[in-house]
Formats: C-alpha cells, sequence, structure tokens
C-alpha cells in the first residue's frame, strides 16, 4: 500500500484531499505545519495557527488518520520572512504564497514525508498534474485546477519535475462547491470554514500591518507626475533585429522618474510600505481623479504618483527576468538564446491569462504581453501556459 502524507492546513480544501486519499485506499498521513509563532509580530490577540492546528486534528480524527504537527517556523523565518522584507526594502514586491510553496510545502516538508516513508505528498490545491513520455522518459505536466475561479496552478510555478513527480492534488479535478459538498457529506468540520485571506503564514494579519512592525516608518514625498509628461510618449515601433532588442529593452524597462518632473501633493510614511498600482492608504485628497502609485524610489524615499486607472504610468507592455531568476518546469520546453515561444501569460495570481511572446537574449528573457498590463511589479512572478499547462516562470527584474 502507497503511503500519502497530507499537509493538513485546517482548511476544507486539505481536508477533502485527505478523504479522497484514504478513498482511493492509500495509507494516509496528516501533517499540520506550524510555520510562525514570533509573538512580537501579530496584531490581533486571535492565535490562527491554534485553532486551524485544531481543525485539522479533528478532521483527521474524524478520518481515522495518524496526525502530527511540524514546526517549521525556523525555516519559515529564514526563507521567507527576511526575504520578504529584504525584498520590500529594496522596493520589490514579493509573493509569499508562491516562494511558502517552492521553500516549504514542496521542499521542506517533502523532506519531511519523505522521512516518514511517503511515497507521496497531497495538497489541497486547485491544480491537476499528469505525465507524457518523451524520449523514454517520463516528464510531469502542471495544469490548471479545474475550478477556473479557484486555479492555483500559479502559485506552483516554481516548482520543479522532481517534486512533480511525488505530489498528488486530490481537489484539482473539482469544483469548490463539490469539495464543500464532500466536506459536509462526510461530517468534516472544516465544511463550512472560510478560505483564509491573510498571509500564508501569519493567518489574518494583513500585510502592510506586519510590514509596518519590522520595517521603519520614515517620511518621504508624494510627486504626481502629469499623464502628457514627455516621459511616456512612446517610439515608433522596431523593425530590424538590431532595433527588436532596443525595443525590447525599452518596452519592459522601469521609467527614470525624477521629482523636477512633477508637483509635491504630501507625504507617505515610507516609499517600502507601498507598490505599484497600490491606490489605498496614500491619504490624500483633492484629486480630480484617483491617485494611483505609478512608483517607489526607495533610494530617495519618494512615492511617484498619477491621476485615474488610464495613467500612462501605469501601463508596460513587457517586462524582463534575468537568466538565474527563469525557472522551467518544462526543461524540455527550455529556450536557447535567439529563440522565441507565443504563449499565455499573467503576473498575479486571478489575473486572466494574456497572449504574450517569450524572447530569450543572451542574459535575460523577455515577456513581452500583446496588451498592456498594470502595474508591473519587480519581484513578483510571471508565469507563462500553453492552453493549460503552465511551462515555466521568473522573478520580475
Amino acid at each position: 500500500m502507497k503511503r500519502v502524507v497530507v499537509g493538513l492546513s485546517g482548511g476544507v480544501d486539505s481536508s477533502v484531499a485527505a478523504y479522497l486519499c484514504k478513498e482511493k485506499g492509500y495509507e494516509v498521513i496528516g501533517l499540520f505545519m506550524k510555520n510562525w509563532h514570533d509573538d512580537s509580530v501579530t496584531i490581533s490577540d486571535e492565535c490562527p495557527w491554534l485553532e486551524d492546528s485544531n481543525d485539522a486534528m479533528l478532521v483527521a480524527e474524524k478520518l481515522g488518520i495518524p496526525f502530527q504537527t511540524v514546526d517549521l517556523s525556523k525555516q519559515y523565518k529564514e526563507r521567507i520572512v527576511d526575504y520578504m522584507f529584504a525584498e520590500y526594502e529594496k522596493g520589490r514586491t514579493p509573493n509569499p504564497d508562491v516562494l511558502c510553496n517552492r521553500e516549504i510545502k514542496f521542499d521542506v516538508f517533502m523532506d519531511i514525508a519523505t522521512s516518514l516513508g511517503a511515497d507521496y505528498v497531497a495538497t489541497g490545491h486547485y491544480c491537476r498534474k499528469d505525465s507524457i513520455e518523451k524520449n523514454s522518459e517520463t516528464i510531469y505536466r502542471l495544469l490548471a485546477g479545474k475550478d477556473d475561479n479557484k486555479d492555483q496552478s500559479y502559485f506552483l510555478c516554481q516548482v520543479s519535475q522532481k517534486q512533480l513527480a511525488k505530489t498528488l492534488f486530490p481537489v484539482g479535478e473539482l469544483q469548490k462547491s463539490e469539495v464543500r459538498q464532500i466536506a459536509k457529506s462526510q461530517n468534516l468540520i472544516t465544511a463550512d470554514k472560510k478560505d483564509s485571506q491573510g498571509l500564508c503564514f501569519i493567518g489574518k494579519v494583513k500585510l502592510p500591518d506586519f510590514l509596518q512592525q519590522k520595517l521603519k516608518s520614515k517620511e518621504g514625498q508624494v510627486i504626481e507626475i502629469d499623464s502628457s509628461h514627455d516621459i511616456f510618449k512612446a517610439e515608433k515601433s522596431a523593425k530590424t533585429d538590431s532595433e527588436l532588442i532596443t525595443q525590447l529593452k525599452k518596452d519592459s524597462k522601469k521609467l527614470s522618474l525624477k521629482p523636477e518632473f512633477g508637483k509635491v501633493l504630501g507625504t507617505h510614511v515610507g516609499a517600502h510600505f507601498f507598490t505599484k498600482g497600490q491606490r489605498k492608504g496614500l491619504a490624500i485628497g483633492g484629486t480630480k481623479e484617483p491617485l494611483f502609485v505609478i512608483d517607489t524610489d526607495v533610494e530617495n524615499n519618494i512615492l511617484y504618483t498619477g491621476q485615474g486607472k488610464t495613467h500612462p504610468g501605469l501601463h508596460k507592455k513587457g517586462l524582463w527576468v534575468t537568466n538565474d531568476e527563469v525557472h522551467w518546469i518544462r526543461q524540455d520546453l527550455e529556450l536557447k538564446e535567439g529563440d522565441t515561444m507565443e504563449v499565455m501569460a499573467r503576473i498575479r495570481y486571478r489575473q486572466p491569462l494574456e497572449k504574450a511572446k517569450l524572447y530569450k537574449m543572451k542574459d535575460e528573457l523577455y515577456v513581452i504581453f500583446e496588451d498592456e498590463q498594470t502595474a508591473i511589479s519587480e519581484g513578483q512572478f510571471v508565469a507563462w501556459y500553453h492552453e493549460d499547462e503552465l511551462l515555466g516562470s521568473g522573478v520580475i527584474a
């Protein structure tokens, strides 16, 4: 009998994943990951992980499977939290959920599962996998979940072939409503539990509140730049290859905004607390249209803003990823220098897939979209797909 270790999070998806594995005849062990217990940075008096681990234990009891809690908070702090703070201080916007999957669930957690003799690890993610044979080698494919509304393949954009080989996604073929139905029919305590909205490690805490406890406040200027400024004027499209490279760089490079381009509207508490495209938290009124952050300059502690959703400072056609940050799940499809590939891509979770083209250069990979994208932020992940298969991803430079 094959042994499966399920990451029981105390939510409905992982509870049903455990039930489905048991139904399939696997020997199932439930493991709850405790990722955080630094009391100096929690906002509410509630202790979300205690409630969650208790729910996970009750589910394991109900299903009649062994259960234990593993404390991964040390690795979590080193690999996720410290990295996040370092990135925010540089004015970048990391995605903790993608990192959590790459560094914790599919690495540290998988090692623990393997040490328990697991053949597979199962999670409650809404995605699917299958395999193909190519040159007498088995290649695993990561596919979008069947529920379009809940598809979580983006969060797994950094997993490897080795990790996919050992992973099961039992709820990937189901709709969320079906998952809740199964949980109800089995009287699982998590059947009606709300999906968690906080950070993936500190429960109900909102990210800005969390950051503010660790990063220092520092007053700086909020500058508005008019949408008609010359810096936003586009140049002609490329014809030759060398023009194409120039154009790719232009389409994806960060604008060099300067304070003298605009006017001071007020002050903020620290540029590193804000991200591109942000509207809330600026606390500046009196503009005709809502103000959006169009760029952050953490070195000089300046926030550049513009009025309205259509401000040209918010929109760009492209982005680039340095070679060392490019990750192919499908290594057999990896591009060589000079290659291009038509793909569908997204730069954030829940964003509809958009038509794009990959251009592989010597030192970087360019992702150029057919339509302009809003608030492309350095530090976020771009993921590219062919139909419903996620092929690869990278950290936006």
